[in-house]
């Protein structure tokens, strides 16, 4: 062999070699990744402690309904008592006998609910002072409560508070907007 043949077989050994050693390699690493691939063990093999704890059942559908349908009535009807307030003439504090029907039913409700503790909010328009509709407002508040009271209601589930013209539920400055300032609100303070 010259020295001229050898530099031109270099190159071909190479081309040759080189995709051979690309396989081959590639080859092992493939054969490394498959053979640390964790496999997985038979549960029954599992020691209990690592064994996953089985589900308990879901509760059966009739019952769930049952549930959320006694807890939506509920709530209706909490929603109803707390929006379905008494109204007043102006400058008085005598129960109507459109509240006094409404009173019959909030009563209905606390004697079905004997956990529930309310607050009556005596409220009044923004005519007069403020110490007459603050006094105004307890009177109405007050004549809400002695009427609960009448119907069955114990007196240590009612609180009373006047917010007099403090807190109008109409901001208007109207006939209108004054009556349906001059209520009494009720408000469900625990159940």
């Amino acid at each position: 062999m010259t020295k001229r043949g050898t530099p031109w077989k270099m190159p071909l050994i190479l081309l040759l070699v080189l995709p051979w050693l690309t396989l081959s390699c590639a080859k092992k690493v493939v054969q490394k990744e498959e053979v640390t691939a964790p496999q997985e063990t038979p549960k029954a093999e599992m020691p209990a402690e690592v064994q996953p704890k089985p589900t308990p059942p879901p509760p059966s559908a009739i019952e769930e309904e049952t549930l959320s349908a006694a807890e939506r009535k509920r709530k209706e009807e909490e929603f109803r008592f707390e929006n379905q307030d008494i109204h007043f003439d102006f400058d008085r504090y005598d129960l109507k006998p459109e509240a006094r029907e409404i009173l019959a039913d909030k009563a209905f409700f606390l004697k079905k609910y004997p956990t529930v503790k309310i607050l009556i909010e005596g409220h009044c328009d923004e005519r007069g002072t403020n110490e007459y509709n603050l006094a105004l407002g307890e009177r109405r508040a007050n004549s809400a409560k002695q009427y609960l009271i009448n119907l069955g209601i114990s007196e240590d589930r009612i609180s009373t508070i006047s917010y007099g013209e403090e807190r109008p539920l109409d901001p208007g400055h109207n006939e209108a907007a004054w009556a349906k300032n001059r209520r009494a609100h009720f408000v469900i303070i625990s159940r």
